[in-house]
């Protein structure tokens, strides 16, 4: 789903100064006479209502108080206030003050604190360290509003297990929708995507261990991708979990998929290797920063033992090694759409894929997009290294038998990434191929969504220095070698598919930047975005020609990645955002 910009859905934003965004409204060339006496009831008017917001302000003050860390929605009396806050999809694209002391002047679009959907002291502490020693103002803006972008604006849904809503009819003996519970959604569209919020409460995992709550939001949001993995382990995106009674949506499309869902627990249902990828990533970066083993509860084994099975049958060739004869997959998926990126060639299937590589077929790509060879190397590569730290953990805990499955399992799929993702480019030697079929043929671009090639290193897979890593993203972020790396007159980075040919993701400069060791190049990936970011938010892409034009005013994962790249920045190479002889800032310290 694509949501432009205020400027081509139709309101004009104009420029006085070149960083300023205003939004013009229309005025009436001509006003009527007021009637007497009409100024004075309108004054007193304004006045009880005045009195009326005090007194509101005051309640909701008071209910926000008692459970200040809790979402909102999960209390009743929030949830009356609630109605009276504005869409945040309508709220992102309106420039708000105060504005930024930089040349930008950027605007403050963070929700009225009444407004927030869950609340952190912590993070609060942090947004103040940090934005009070960078050096670019309008750097620290965007931070500001992007760190906590996903706590003010998208945790839809909260229960932390100990209350009434721990026992709800959707909880059964074996443990469903048991204990604490996280309903994280993308940002303007309700539904949530396994591998979006986990990127989305990326940046708080180090933040965790010191505060309680968030700790627990966190817990909530493994346990809820639990549910989802057990429930339909070939989904991308769920809708509101039954226990939270929130209305399901629809994506407005006509899909047939195998294994059939139920569409009022799935918004969509497109398998995608990374999503199992990053639903490990979630637990194994909580269990890293925290040192906490309570979500290792039944139900997570049993969505482990749910992955594993997936696992097995994605990695099947398509033609059956003993008799040749063609074997269908499990999953199939045809939608009836005029984009070919929107649904799988051959009757749902897909290209055909060898046998005996060690990797995963992956019908969708982390954009949501089709693959065109279903050997997704970015996304295999991911699902390696989670296994394989999933492995550690499980074996602490003391379950031997599923710590040897995933590693196995593991050491297979990078086995294959080694033997079958790597070929020989002739301008940049061996690089790393973002698609294979096992047959000898390779798809040689990348895509701005994570995982990409360009974010092999952050997902641990291999070193930044590594040769065969640098040649790939030579060749990455050059368009003699990537047809998907745009430039324009405002804007350049690796796109993809899934918006077109013109829009750029700012998401791709975050990752360049975050994978980059030279000074010159960090810099200028975060001018870039900060240029592109008018509205004070991060966009999911932007028009390289006229940066006004973007989609998406509200991309929770988009933000949640600049924080990412900020806090990566100051912990490495601090005297960039803070000035000479910085010291370096490591968010577990704070």
């Amino acid at each position: 789903m694509l949501q432009h910009s205020a400027a081509a859905e139709g309101t004009a934003i104009t420029h006085p100064n070149p960083g300023r965004v205003r939004i013009k409204s229309a005025r009436l060339k001509t006003r009527k006479p007021i009637p007497k006496g009409f100024s004075r009831f309108f004054f007193i008017a304004m006045i009880l209502f005045g009195v009326l917001l005090l007194v509101a302000g005051s309640l909701i003050t008071s209910v926000y108080s008692t459970g200040s860390q809790e979402a909102l929605g999960s209390n009743e009396e929030h949830a009356k206030y609630k109605k009276a806050c504005p869409d945040y999809r309508h709220y992102a694209i309106i420039a708000h003050r105060p504005f930024s002391d930089g040349p930008l002047g950027l605007p403050f679009q963070r929700p009225d604190i009444h407004c927030r959907t869950f609340h952190s002291p912590i993070v609060e502490k942090v947004i103040a360290h940090v934005t009070s020693r960078m050096r670019d103002k309008d750097l620290a803006r965007i931070f500001e509003n992007a760190f906590p972008n996903t706590l003010d604006t998208t945790i839809r849904w909260h229960v932390d297990g100990t209350g009434k809503e721990a026992k709800n009819k959707y909880a059964s003996s074996w443990g469903q929708w048991q204990g604490a519970q996280s309903f994280v959604v993308t940002g303007d569209i309700n539904a949530e995507w396994l591998r979006d919020s986990t990127n989305q409460l990326l940046q708080y995992q180090g933040l965790a261990k010191k505060d309680k709550k968030l700790q627990t939001l966190i817990i909530g949001a493994i346990n809820t991708q639990a549910e989802y993995v057990i429930e339909s382990p070939y989904c991308n995106a769920f809708q509101p979990p039954p226990p939270s009674h929130g209305p399901p949506v629809g994506n407005g499309q006509d899909d047939a998929v195998h294994p059939a869902y139920e569409p009022s627990r799935v918004f969509e249902c497109k398998w995608e290797v990374d999503s199992l990828a990053h639903f490990l990533a979630l637990g194994n970066r909580f269990h890293n920063s925290t040192g906490s083993k309570a979500y290792l509860r039944d139900r997570y084994y049993t969505a482990l033992e749910t992955v594993l099975q997936v696992l097995d049958e994605q990695s099947k060739p398509t033609f059956d090694p003993e008799t040749s004869k063609f074997q269908r997959p499990e999953y199939t998926f045809r939608r009836t759409t005029s984009s070919a990126t929107e649904t799988l060639n051959l009757g749902g299937v897909g290209n055909p894929l060898a046998n005996g590589t060690g990797l995963i077929r992956s019908s969708f790509r982390p954009s949501d997009d089709a693959t065109i060879l279903q050997f997704l190397i970015p996304a295999n590569a991911q699902i390696s290294v989670e296994l394989k730290r999933t492995s550690e953990i499980v074996r602490a805990a003391g379950k031997k038998a599923m710590a040897e499955q995933l590693l196995e399992r593991a050491n297979g799929i990078e086995k294959g990434v080694w033997e079958h993702g790597v070929v020989k480019h002739k301008k940049y030697g061996e690089v790393f191929a973002f698609e294979v079929d096992g047959y000898g043929s390779a798809i040689m671009m990348d895509d701005a969504n994570i995982p990409s090639l360009l974010a092999l290193p952050l997902l641990g897979f291999c070193d930044a220095d590594n040769e065969i890593y640098q040649n790939t993203r030579k060749m990455i972020l050059d368009k003699a070698g990537n047809p998907y790396y745009l430039t324009g007159r405002a804007f350049a980075g690796v796109g993809g598919p899934h918006i077109g040919l013109q829009y750029a993701w700012p998401m791709s400069r975050l990752v360049q930047a975050m994978t980059s060791d030279d000074d010159d190049e960090i810099m200028d990936a975060l001018h870039a975005v900060r240029d592109a970011s008018r509205l004070g938010l991060v966009h999911e892409s932007i028009n390289v020609d006229r940066v006004t034009d973007f989609t998406r005013s509200w991309f929770a994962w988009a933000n949640s990645v600049f924080a990412q790249t900020i806090l990566n920045v100051a912990a490495r190479k601090p005297e960039l955002l803070f000035g000479k002889n910085a010291e370096p800032f490591l968010i577990e310290g704070v």
